[in-house]
Protein backbone atom coordinates (compact mmCIF):
# COMPACT_ATOMS: atom_id res chain seq x y z
CA UNK A 1 0.00 0.00 0.00
CA UNK A 2 1.47 3.30 -1.29
CA UNK A 3 0.57 5.88 1.75
CA UNK A 4 1.09 9.55 1.24
CA UNK A 5 0.38 12.22 3.01
CA UNK A 6 -1.00 16.13 2.31
CA UNK A 7 0.76 19.36 3.41
CA UNK A 8 -3.19 21.14 3.16
CA UNK A 9 -4.35 22.02 5.70
CA UNK A 10 -7.79 20.13 5.14
CA UNK A 11 -5.94 16.94 5.40
CA UNK A 12 -5.27 16.74 8.87
CA UNK A 13 -8.02 14.41 9.15
CA UNK A 14 -6.68 12.17 6.14
CA UNK A 15 -2.67 12.52 7.73
CA UNK A 16 -4.16 11.09 10.85
CA UNK A 17 -4.96 8.14 9.45
CA UNK A 18 -2.06 7.92 6.90
CA UNK A 19 0.37 8.27 10.22
CA UNK A 20 -1.90 5.98 12.31
CA UNK A 21 -2.12 3.02 9.20
CA UNK A 22 1.92 3.51 9.10
CA UNK A 23 2.65 2.77 12.51
CA UNK A 24 -0.08 -0.05 12.62
CA UNK A 25 1.45 -1.51 9.88
CA UNK A 26 5.15 -1.18 10.69
CA UNK A 27 5.30 -0.67 14.65
CA UNK A 28 7.92 -0.29 16.15
CA UNK A 29 8.90 2.77 14.25
CA UNK A 30 10.29 6.04 14.76
CA UNK A 31 9.05 9.83 13.53
CA UNK A 32 11.31 10.08 11.22
CA UNK A 33 10.83 6.84 9.72
CA UNK A 34 7.08 8.11 9.18
CA UNK A 35 7.99 11.37 7.43
CA UNK A 36 10.25 9.83 5.18
CA UNK A 37 7.40 6.98 4.55
CA UNK A 38 4.65 9.24 4.16
CA UNK A 39 6.12 12.15 2.83
CA UNK A 40 5.51 14.78 5.57
CA UNK A 41 7.44 16.97 7.60
CA UNK A 42 9.24 15.30 10.92
CA UNK A 43 7.13 18.49 12.45
CA UNK A 44 4.05 17.58 10.81
CA UNK A 45 4.08 14.05 12.19
CA UNK A 46 5.45 15.03 15.60
CA UNK A 47 2.08 16.81 15.68
CA UNK A 48 0.25 14.53 14.76
CA UNK A 49 1.60 11.65 16.90
CA UNK A 50 1.40 14.06 20.01
CA UNK A 51 -2.22 13.99 19.25
CA UNK A 52 -2.47 10.29 18.48
CA UNK A 53 -0.57 9.83 21.88
CA UNK A 54 -3.03 12.40 23.78
CA UNK A 55 -6.24 10.44 22.37
CA UNK A 56 -4.48 7.20 23.66
CA UNK A 57 -3.98 5.40 20.09
CA UNK A 58 -0.41 5.20 19.90
CA UNK A 59 2.31 4.83 22.65
CA UNK A 60 5.99 5.45 22.55
CA UNK A 61 9.26 3.94 23.91
CA UNK A 62 12.36 4.52 24.06
CA UNK A 63 14.73 1.64 22.25
CA UNK A 64 17.77 0.06 23.95
CA UNK A 65 21.03 2.44 23.77
CA UNK A 66 23.03 1.42 20.79
CA UNK A 67 25.71 3.55 21.16
CA UNK A 68 26.23 7.43 21.38
CA UNK A 69 23.46 9.06 22.43
CA UNK A 70 19.54 9.37 23.72
CA UNK A 71 17.83 6.37 21.22
CA UNK A 72 14.70 7.73 19.22
CA UNK A 73 11.24 7.08 20.52
CA UNK A 74 9.62 4.47 19.00
CA UNK A 75 5.85 4.15 18.33
CA UNK A 76 3.32 1.65 18.80
CA UNK A 77 -0.77 1.14 18.35
CA UNK A 78 -1.94 0.79 22.49
CA UNK A 79 -4.52 -2.00 21.79
CA UNK A 80 -7.13 -0.52 24.59
CA UNK A 81 -6.76 2.59 22.31
CA UNK A 82 -9.75 1.66 20.44
CA UNK A 83 -12.28 -0.98 19.95
CA UNK A 84 -14.14 -2.19 17.11
CA UNK A 85 -17.40 -4.85 17.28
CA UNK A 86 -17.64 -7.60 15.26
CA UNK A 87 -20.92 -9.82 14.48
CA UNK A 88 -21.45 -12.85 12.77
CA UNK A 89 -24.37 -13.55 11.27
CA UNK A 90 -25.47 -17.21 10.30
CA UNK A 91 -28.71 -19.17 9.27
CA UNK A 92 -28.96 -20.69 12.80
CA UNK A 93 -28.08 -17.31 14.89
CA UNK A 94 -25.51 -14.39 15.67
CA UNK A 95 -22.39 -13.97 17.72
CA UNK A 96 -20.93 -11.18 18.90
CA UNK A 97 -17.09 -10.07 19.43
CA UNK A 98 -15.60 -6.89 21.42
CA UNK A 99 -12.48 -6.93 19.80
CA UNK A 100 -9.13 -4.26 20.69
CA UNK A 101 -6.73 -2.88 18.42
CA UNK A 102 -4.38 -6.00 18.70
CA UNK A 103 -7.00 -8.39 17.95
CA UNK A 104 -7.84 -9.62 21.52
CA UNK A 105 -11.39 -11.10 21.85
CA UNK A 106 -12.27 -8.82 25.50
CA UNK A 107 -15.98 -9.91 25.19
CA UNK A 108 -18.71 -12.03 23.54
CA UNK A 109 -22.06 -12.61 23.22
CA UNK A 110 -24.70 -15.09 21.24
CA UNK A 111 -27.84 -15.96 20.41
CA UNK A 112 -29.33 -19.14 18.76
CA UNK A 113 -32.75 -18.40 16.62
CA UNK A 114 -34.25 -19.61 13.36
CA UNK A 115 -35.30 -18.60 11.07
CA UNK A 116 -32.82 -15.59 11.03
CA UNK A 117 -35.33 -13.21 10.08
CA UNK A 118 -33.72 -9.39 9.20
CA UNK A 119 -36.35 -7.44 11.43
CA UNK A 120 -35.87 -9.80 14.35
CA UNK A 121 -31.73 -10.25 13.52
CA UNK A 122 -30.97 -6.81 13.62
CA UNK A 123 -33.07 -5.61 16.73
CA UNK A 124 -31.12 -8.85 18.21
CA UNK A 125 -28.01 -7.01 16.65
CA UNK A 126 -28.45 -3.63 18.46
CA UNK A 127 -29.04 -5.45 21.55
CA UNK A 128 -25.92 -7.41 21.67
CA UNK A 129 -24.08 -4.09 20.49
CA UNK A 130 -25.24 -2.12 23.41
CA UNK A 131 -24.61 -4.86 25.98
CA UNK A 132 -21.26 -5.87 24.61
CA UNK A 133 -20.22 -2.10 24.93
CA UNK A 134 -21.11 -2.08 28.55
CA UNK A 135 -17.93 -3.70 29.15
CA UNK A 136 -15.73 -0.71 27.85
CA UNK A 137 -18.18 1.99 28.82
CA UNK A 138 -15.90 4.55 28.90
CA UNK A 139 -13.74 2.92 26.00
CA UNK A 140 -13.67 4.39 21.96
CA UNK A 141 -16.08 2.65 20.03
CA UNK A 142 -14.63 2.86 16.36
CA UNK A 143 -17.40 0.98 14.51
CA UNK A 144 -18.93 -2.41 13.78
CA UNK A 145 -18.11 -5.09 11.25
CA UNK A 146 -20.61 -7.52 9.96
CA UNK A 147 -19.82 -10.63 8.58
CA UNK A 148 -22.53 -12.54 6.64
CA UNK A 149 -22.86 -15.58 4.41
CA UNK A 150 -22.80 -14.98 0.38
CA UNK A 151 -22.45 -14.55 -2.55
CA UNK A 152 -24.44 -10.86 -2.71
CA UNK A 153 -26.17 -9.58 -5.68
CA UNK A 154 -26.44 -12.56 -7.56
CA UNK A 155 -30.12 -13.29 -8.28
CA UNK A 156 -29.90 -17.12 -8.08
CA UNK A 157 -27.72 -17.53 -5.57
CA UNK A 158 -28.04 -14.79 -2.76
CA UNK A 159 -30.15 -15.07 0.13
CA UNK A 160 -31.56 -18.70 -1.25
CA UNK A 161 -31.37 -21.86 0.86
CA UNK A 162 -30.73 -23.18 4.16
CA UNK A 163 -27.14 -22.02 3.75
CA UNK A 164 -27.43 -18.12 3.33
CA UNK A 165 -29.79 -15.36 5.24
CA UNK A 166 -33.74 -15.99 3.28
CA UNK A 167 -35.52 -13.47 3.24
CA UNK A 168 -32.51 -10.19 3.42
CA UNK A 169 -33.22 -9.22 0.24
CA UNK A 170 -33.59 -5.81 -0.42
CA UNK A 171 -32.08 -4.92 3.36
CA UNK A 172 -29.55 -1.80 3.64
CA UNK A 173 -28.28 -4.06 6.51
CA UNK A 174 -25.18 -1.24 7.05
CA UNK A 175 -27.64 1.65 7.22
CA UNK A 176 -29.87 -0.46 9.74
CA UNK A 177 -27.22 -1.09 11.87
CA UNK A 178 -25.75 2.56 11.70
CA UNK A 179 -29.19 3.70 12.57
CA UNK A 180 -29.65 1.29 15.41
CA UNK A 181 -26.32 1.49 17.12
CA UNK A 182 -25.19 5.24 16.14
CA UNK A 183 -21.66 3.26 14.98
CA UNK A 184 -20.30 3.50 11.39
CA UNK A 185 -20.83 0.06 10.13
CA UNK A 186 -19.09 -2.08 7.63
CA UNK A 187 -20.25 -5.84 6.06
CA UNK A 188 -18.40 -8.42 4.55
CA UNK A 189 -18.63 -11.88 3.52
CA UNK A 190 -17.96 -14.06 6.61
CA UNK A 191 -15.30 -16.85 4.05
CA UNK A 192 -13.54 -13.70 3.16
CA UNK A 193 -13.25 -12.22 7.02
CA UNK A 194 -12.65 -15.62 8.56
CA UNK A 195 -9.50 -15.59 6.37
CA UNK A 196 -8.59 -11.99 7.35
CA UNK A 197 -8.81 -12.89 10.95
CA UNK A 198 -6.86 -15.85 10.67
CA UNK A 199 -3.84 -13.57 8.39
CA UNK A 200 -3.82 -10.67 11.33
CA UNK A 201 -3.98 -13.43 14.50
CA UNK A 202 -3.91 -17.07 13.29
CA UNK A 203 -2.03 -19.65 11.53
CA UNK A 204 -2.18 -17.40 8.62
CA UNK A 205 0.09 -15.55 10.29
CA UNK A 206 3.19 -17.34 9.00
CA UNK A 207 2.24 -17.21 5.23
CA UNK A 208 2.33 -14.58 2.64
CA UNK A 209 0.24 -16.45 0.18
CA UNK A 210 -2.61 -19.14 1.40
CA UNK A 211 -5.85 -20.21 0.90
CA UNK A 212 -8.39 -20.29 3.86
CA UNK A 213 -11.20 -22.81 3.01
CA UNK A 214 -14.29 -21.68 4.91
CA UNK A 215 -16.25 -24.87 6.75
CA UNK A 216 -19.48 -23.14 7.84
CA UNK A 217 -23.10 -23.91 7.46
CA UNK A 218 -22.07 -23.79 3.75
CA UNK A 219 -18.76 -24.10 2.06
CA UNK A 220 -16.34 -21.23 0.91
CA UNK A 221 -12.89 -20.18 0.70
CA UNK A 222 -10.79 -16.89 0.36
CA UNK A 223 -6.80 -16.50 -1.24
CA UNK A 224 -4.81 -14.37 0.47
CA UNK A 225 -2.37 -12.68 -1.74
CA UNK A 226 0.43 -10.96 0.03
CA UNK A 227 -1.55 -10.45 2.87
CA UNK A 228 -4.55 -9.33 1.07
CA UNK A 229 -7.97 -11.27 0.02
CA UNK A 230 -9.18 -11.67 -3.93
CA UNK A 231 -11.92 -10.43 -3.39
CA UNK A 232 -13.13 -10.50 -7.64
CA UNK A 233 -14.87 -7.97 -9.62
CA UNK A 234 -17.70 -7.96 -7.40
CA UNK A 235 -16.50 -8.78 -3.82
CA UNK A 236 -17.89 -12.79 -4.12
CA UNK A 237 -14.97 -14.55 -5.09
CA UNK A 238 -14.49 -17.69 -3.36
CA UNK A 239 -17.82 -19.55 -3.76
CA UNK A 240 -16.37 -23.13 -3.91
CA UNK A 241 -19.00 -24.41 -2.28
CA UNK A 242 -20.94 -23.87 -5.34
CA UNK A 243 -18.28 -25.85 -8.05
CA UNK A 244 -20.33 -28.96 -9.14
CA UNK A 245 -18.77 -32.01 -7.99
CA UNK A 246 -21.19 -35.09 -9.07
CA UNK A 247 -22.72 -35.16 -11.41
CA UNK A 248 -26.67 -35.34 -11.59
CA UNK A 249 -26.12 -35.05 -7.82
CA UNK A 250 -28.71 -33.50 -5.33
CA UNK A 251 -30.47 -30.61 -6.26
CA UNK A 252 -28.62 -27.39 -5.02
CA UNK A 253 -30.79 -24.10 -4.07
CA UNK A 254 -28.60 -21.92 -6.43
CA UNK A 255 -30.61 -24.45 -9.30
CA UNK A 256 -27.03 -26.37 -10.04
CA UNK A 257 -27.21 -30.23 -9.18
CA UNK A 258 -24.14 -31.85 -7.33
CA UNK A 259 -22.55 -28.66 -5.84
CA UNK A 260 -20.23 -29.21 -3.05
CA UNK A 261 -21.61 -28.07 0.29
CA UNK A 262 -24.57 -30.32 -0.63
CA UNK A 263 -22.21 -32.63 0.45
CA UNK A 264 -19.34 -31.10 2.67
CA UNK A 265 -20.75 -28.30 5.18
CA UNK A 266 -22.27 -28.63 8.43
CA UNK A 267 -25.73 -28.21 6.67
CA UNK A 268 -25.32 -31.21 4.39
CA UNK A 269 -23.90 -33.42 7.81
CA UNK A 270 -27.23 -31.80 9.71
CA UNK A 271 -29.45 -33.16 7.04
CA UNK A 272 -27.85 -36.49 6.79
CA UNK A 273 -28.24 -36.63 10.48
CA UNK A 274 -31.78 -35.54 10.87
CA UNK A 275 -32.71 -38.17 8.14
CA UNK A 276 -32.20 -40.97 10.41
CA UNK A 277 -33.02 -38.96 13.46
CA UNK A 278 -35.34 -35.60 12.73
CA UNK A 279 -34.25 -34.67 16.52
CA UNK A 280 -30.38 -34.83 15.78
CA UNK A 281 -27.89 -32.24 16.58
CA UNK A 282 -24.76 -31.97 15.39
CA UNK A 283 -22.61 -31.28 18.09
CA UNK A 284 -24.83 -34.01 20.60
CA UNK A 285 -23.57 -36.26 17.79
CA UNK A 286 -20.12 -35.45 17.38
CA UNK A 287 -20.05 -35.71 21.61
CA UNK A 288 -21.25 -39.29 22.09
CA UNK A 289 -20.68 -40.55 18.51
CA UNK A 290 -22.64 -41.90 14.83
CA UNK A 291 -22.22 -44.24 12.89
CA UNK A 292 -23.53 -41.55 10.27
CA UNK A 293 -21.24 -39.32 11.00
CA UNK A 294 -18.31 -41.84 10.61
CA UNK A 295 -20.35 -43.07 7.00
CA UNK A 296 -20.38 -38.89 6.40
CA UNK A 297 -16.53 -38.17 6.81
CA UNK A 298 -16.20 -41.96 4.42
CA UNK A 299 -18.22 -40.27 2.01
CA UNK A 300 -16.82 -36.91 1.85
CA UNK A 301 -13.13 -37.44 2.06
CA UNK A 302 -12.86 -38.05 -1.43
CA UNK A 303 -14.81 -34.66 -2.47
CA UNK A 304 -12.35 -32.71 0.17
CA UNK A 305 -8.94 -34.65 -1.70
CA UNK A 306 -10.85 -32.86 -4.94
CA UNK A 307 -10.95 -29.51 -3.46
CA UNK A 308 -7.52 -28.94 -2.25
CA UNK A 309 -6.40 -29.94 -5.78
CA UNK A 310 -8.47 -28.05 -7.18
CA UNK A 311 -7.30 -25.10 -5.19
CA UNK A 312 -3.62 -25.39 -5.63
CA UNK A 313 -3.47 -26.30 -8.78
CA UNK A 314 -5.68 -22.71 -9.41
CA UNK A 315 -3.46 -20.58 -6.85
CA UNK A 316 -0.62 -22.35 -6.19
CA UNK A 317 -0.91 -21.59 -2.16
CA UNK A 318 2.06 -21.85 0.51
CA UNK A 319 -0.43 -23.82 1.97
CA UNK A 320 -4.64 -24.66 2.63
CA UNK A 321 -5.61 -23.53 5.95
CA UNK A 322 -9.26 -25.27 6.91
CA UNK A 323 -11.58 -23.88 9.69
CA UNK A 324 -14.54 -22.48 10.53
CA UNK A 325 -17.70 -23.24 12.33
CA UNK A 326 -17.27 -27.14 12.27
CA UNK A 327 -15.75 -28.48 15.52
CA UNK A 328 -12.19 -29.04 15.89
CA UNK A 329 -12.27 -32.60 16.81
CA UNK A 330 -14.78 -33.38 13.59
CA UNK A 331 -12.44 -31.38 11.33
CA UNK A 332 -9.21 -32.89 12.64
CA UNK A 333 -10.98 -36.18 11.64
CA UNK A 334 -12.08 -34.63 8.07
CA UNK A 335 -8.69 -33.80 7.53
CA UNK A 336 -6.77 -37.04 8.19
CA UNK A 337 -9.48 -39.29 6.11
CA UNK A 338 -8.78 -37.33 3.31
CA UNK A 339 -5.05 -38.40 3.32
CA UNK A 340 -3.03 -39.25 1.14
CA UNK A 341 -3.74 -35.99 -0.95
CA UNK A 342 -3.32 -36.46 -4.50
CA UNK A 343 -0.73 -35.24 -7.03
CA UNK A 344 -0.83 -31.50 -7.57
CA UNK A 345 1.46 -28.35 -8.43
CA UNK A 346 1.48 -28.01 -4.72
CA UNK A 347 4.23 -31.06 -4.96
CA UNK A 348 7.41 -28.69 -5.58
CA UNK A 349 11.12 -28.94 -4.54
CA UNK A 350 12.15 -27.47 -0.98
CA UNK A 351 8.02 -27.95 0.08
CA UNK A 352 7.95 -27.02 4.08
CA UNK A 353 4.37 -26.55 4.68
CA UNK A 354 1.58 -29.17 5.13
CA UNK A 355 -0.47 -29.11 2.14
CA UNK A 356 -3.76 -28.70 4.13
CA UNK A 357 -3.59 -27.83 7.49
CA UNK A 358 -6.58 -27.43 9.83
CA UNK A 359 -6.30 -23.96 12.01
CA UNK A 360 -8.61 -23.64 15.30
CA UNK A 361 -10.76 -20.73 16.61
CA UNK A 362 -12.62 -20.55 13.50
CA UNK A 363 -15.57 -18.53 14.97
CA UNK A 364 -12.56 -16.11 16.79
CA UNK A 365 -11.24 -15.75 13.12
CA UNK A 366 -14.61 -14.84 11.65
CA UNK A 367 -15.21 -11.94 14.56
CA UNK A 368 -11.46 -11.25 14.66
CA UNK A 369 -12.31 -10.40 10.54
CA UNK A 370 -15.40 -8.74 11.02
CA UNK A 371 -14.06 -6.22 13.57
CA UNK A 372 -10.78 -5.81 11.42
CA UNK A 373 -13.57 -4.91 8.51
CA UNK A 374 -14.62 -1.67 11.05
CA UNK A 375 -10.76 -0.93 12.48
CA UNK A 376 -9.24 -0.43 8.41
CA UNK A 377 -12.77 0.85 7.47
CA UNK A 378 -12.93 3.98 10.49
CA UNK A 379 -9.32 4.41 9.95
CA UNK A 380 -8.69 4.16 5.81
CA UNK A 381 -7.67 7.85 5.01
CA UNK A 382 -10.75 8.14 2.90
CA UNK A 383 -12.68 7.41 5.77
CA UNK A 384 -10.88 10.41 7.23
CA UNK A 385 -12.33 13.27 4.69
CA UNK A 386 -15.59 13.15 5.50
CA UNK A 387 -14.50 15.28 8.99
CA UNK A 388 -12.10 17.86 6.53
CA UNK A 389 -12.50 21.31 8.11
CA UNK A 390 -13.90 20.17 11.43
CA UNK A 391 -10.89 21.22 13.53
CA UNK A 392 -12.60 24.66 14.34
CA UNK A 393 -15.85 23.17 15.67
CA UNK A 394 -16.97 20.21 17.02
CA UNK A 395 -15.09 17.06 15.77
CA UNK A 396 -16.94 13.81 14.66
CA UNK A 397 -13.79 12.07 13.76
CA UNK A 398 -13.53 8.96 16.21
CA UNK A 399 -9.66 9.69 16.35
CA UNK A 400 -9.90 12.86 18.04
CA UNK A 401 -13.27 12.11 20.11
CA UNK A 402 -12.02 9.67 23.16
CA UNK A 403 -14.96 9.35 25.08
CA UNK A 404 -17.63 10.43 22.44
CA UNK A 405 -20.86 8.40 22.76
CA UNK A 406 -22.96 8.73 19.45
CA UNK A 407 -26.45 8.85 19.87
CA UNK A 408 -28.58 5.68 19.16
CA UNK A 409 -32.02 5.46 17.42
CA UNK A 410 -34.81 4.97 19.36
Amino acid sequence: MNLRGTNQEFGRPYNRRIVLETIRLSAPISRSEIAQKVGLTVQTVSTITRELELQGFVRGAREAPKGRGHPPTTLALNPEGGFAIGLHVTPIGIEAALINLAGDVIARRGRTIAPVDPEAALALCGDLVRDIRAVRPDGRMLGIGMAMPGPIGVESMSFVGPTTLEGWKGVDIAARLEAATGLPAFIGLDLAAAALGDRLYGEGRAFRDFYYLYFGVGLGGTMMQDGTALRGSRGNAGEIGHIPVVPGGDLCPCGNRGCLERYLSLDALDRRLKAVDPTADVERAIRVGSPVIDAWIEETAPLLRAAVVTIENLFDPETILIGGLVPEDLLARLVAAAEPLPHSIAEHAGRTATRLKPTPGGQDAVLRGAAALAVSGVLSPRFGMLFAGEEERAPRDPIMTRNHKPEVAA
